[in-house]
């Protein structure tokens, strides 16, 4: 039976891929998704679309064209698709087709295991494609670690809460390529965020 299974295939490394996301892929007739996360699945000799943000809505709509006519698709959705990821987009333009959410370990969910950060003990933000507002001024007031995860720009982030006079001195924790042999884990203030160089697979913890 035809089908679209939007899968979650965690913060990047294959050692968090889930067992029932990998039988999905494996059985599946194409799958769809990012270079990074189609680069999980080199052996994999099935037609691939690769998605990024100009083509997005047209490879999602080929996505369900080939669903439509008899086909199984694995959308791939780094971290888990419930979160920043594909599955609010889909929602939208999935026509009459049967979808199935596979979730995956997201790079927020990891950073807290890192962390050693209760999930009920913090604030979870995401802001892909949103940026920020002065909703997130209000958060670093009630006392728990807020765990964001940036609009590609760390740097944004900084800029906006030192220009509304949040202290210099702030700790923050940033968590970056989670699970990649590159993985880097960097304590620092608020302030010395901008004197670094970090790249867009980030996640920032705000103490």
């Amino acid at each position: 039976m035809s089908k679209l299974y939007v899968i979650g295939i965690g913060p990047g490394s294959k050692e968090y891929l889930t067992f029932k996301a990998q039988k999905i892929v494996d059985s599946s007739d194409m799958l769809v998704g990012s270079k990074r996360a189609l680069a999980l699945f080199p052996e994999n000799k099935v037609k691939k679309l690769e998605v990024n943000a100009q083509n997005m809505e047209k490879m999602f709509k080929e996505s369900i064209s080939y669903v439509s006519s008899g086909k199984t698709v694995a959308l791939l959705s780094t971290g888990d698709p419930g979160f920043s990821g594909v599955l609010k987009p889909i929602l939208n333009l999935k026509d009459d087709i049967d979808i199935e959410v596979i979730p995956g370990i997201s790079s927020v969910q990891l950073c807290a295991a890192k962390l050693q950060i209760p999930w009920d003990d913090a604030d979870l933000v995401t802001l892909h494609g949103k940026g920020v507002s002065n909703d997130l001024l209000d958060l670093l007031e009630n006392g728990k670690p807020t765990v964001i995860l940036p609009n590609f720009d760390l740097n944004e982030i900084a800029r906006f809460l030192l220009d509304h006079d949040v202290d210099p001195q702030r700790e923050v924790v940033i968590c970056e390529k989670l699970s990649y042999p590159d993985e880097r884990i960097v304590k620092m203030s608020l302030g010395d965020v901008l004197k670094d160089d970090f790249s867009y697979m980030c996640v920032m913890v705000i103490f």
